[in-house]
């Protein structure tokens, strides 16, 4: 049997696949671990130097669940959550170990999840989606956009899902071949170029809705995925200078992260104040 591929309206008009070299630029990633490394060292300090009582934080902002991206798990947002718990935020491990199953048993796992982060904590929440994940988060904030407050996508090729690195493939291809030998949890041919792929695209391009704040962060020195991708019409757009992988550890983008999460969660209390919900 010949190898599994992408079904063709992942890949629509317009986008394109990077280029073989184009994963030269991913090379930028010791220079973003090393700024990770200097400010982990720098927040250590700050921290030792200021007063335990002075340590408490007001955390009134809306939680905030972090989805890994394709092949990782959640430790790969580690560094981010706990920037983002420094600054006041409660965030949220996805619980996907490895993203590497299906997209929609991954979907219905994150509104499971959703779900309960939002009764525990009275209110809506927060995505932030890197790759995979963002695309994950667009389309559980268009289904259930009454438990999700607002969402942030890092590098995630929502319009052109297979404008992706040869690499890249050649994993999905390989996840595809250890789940027809049999191997459970894995992508299935389905879920790259059946009934899966498709459902799991016509949801990722219906509109969020208006009260859901929606930013996508994108960089032009992506290696991996075709950053016209994604930069959703529909979403406030935010230019970074960063490798894909990078995405995820760069203090610069978490700095960004933390900044979008900051106002939408400002602009969810007044809404909720409006609607008479106490904030």
């Amino acid at each position: 049997m010949s190898q599994p591929t992408l079904a063709s309206f992942l890949l629509p008009d317009g986008f394109a696949r990077p280029g073989v070299a184009a994963v030269l630029r991913e090379a930028s990633l010791v220079g973003e671990a090393g700024r990770h490394v200097l400010r982990r060292v720098a927040d250590r300090r700050v921290r030792r130097a200021t007063p335990y009582a002075a340590r408490a934080l007001d955390r009134t902002a809306d939680p905030v669940l972090l989805v890994p991206g394709f092949l990782a798990g959640d430790n790969s947002l580690a560094f981010m959550a706990a920037v983002l718990r420094q600054r006041g935020f409660r965030t949220y491990r996805s619980q996907i170990r490895a993203n590497v199953g299906c997209t929609l048993d991954a979907a219905a796992q994150l509104e499971t999840r959703l779900e309960s982060i939002a009764i525990r904590r009275g209110s809506r929440v927060q995505l932030v989606g890197h790759s995979l994940g963002g695309m994950l988060a667009r389309g559980i904030a268009v289904r259930r956009p009454d438990l999700v407050s607002g969402i942030v996508t890092m590098g995630s090729p929502m319009l052109a899902p297979g404008a992706h690195h040869g690499a890249l493939t050649a994993s999905v291809e390989m996840l595809v071949r250890l789940s027809r030998a049999g191997l459970p949890g894995l992508m299935s041919e389905d879920c790259v170029g059946g009934a899966c792929a498709r459902q799991s695209f016509d949801e990722s391009r219906q509109p969020v809705p208006a009260d859901v704040a929606f930013t996508a962060i994108y960089s032009k020195r992506d290696g991996i995925v075709d950053w016209r991708a994604c930069v959703d019409p529909t979403a406030a757009a935010i230019e970074v200078t960063a490798s894909h992988i990078g995405m995820a550890v760069d203090p610069r983008v978490v700095d960004h992260v933390a900044a979008v999460l900051a106002l939408t969660s400002t602009a969810s209390s007044v809404l909720e104040v409006d609607r008479g919900v106490s904030a």
